[in-house]
């Protein structure tokens, strides 16, 4: 019984680490309100340039690697555009 059991665990990481390796893409782990920007900068995007290659879950999702620069860079404007600076 406990041999069943030990089998199966091991055949299902080799099915994640295969699905991992056949993504290939960059691991994102975030918080709900940036996941979601993340999700609306794909969806705003062409269908051909779309980037997220799997969502895991609310905040965790896989992203073409080529994006990471354009993904950083969007969100550092969104931070600019939305912070307050105390008038002097």
């Amino acid at each position: 019984m406990q041999y069943s059991f030990l089998f199966s665990l091991i055949t299902w990481l080799f099915n994640v680490i295969e699905m991992v390796n056949a993504i290939k893409g960059i691991f994102i782990s975030c918080d709900i309100p940036m996941a979601q920007f993340v999700v609306n900068l794909n969806n705003s995007m062409p269908a051909n340039e779309k980037f997220i290659v799997h969502m895991l879950d609310s905040t965790h999702m896989f992203v073409q690697p080529h994006v990471e620069v354009m993904i950083r860079s969007k969100i550092s404007e969104f931070r600019d555009q939305n912070s307050y600076e105390k008038p002097q």
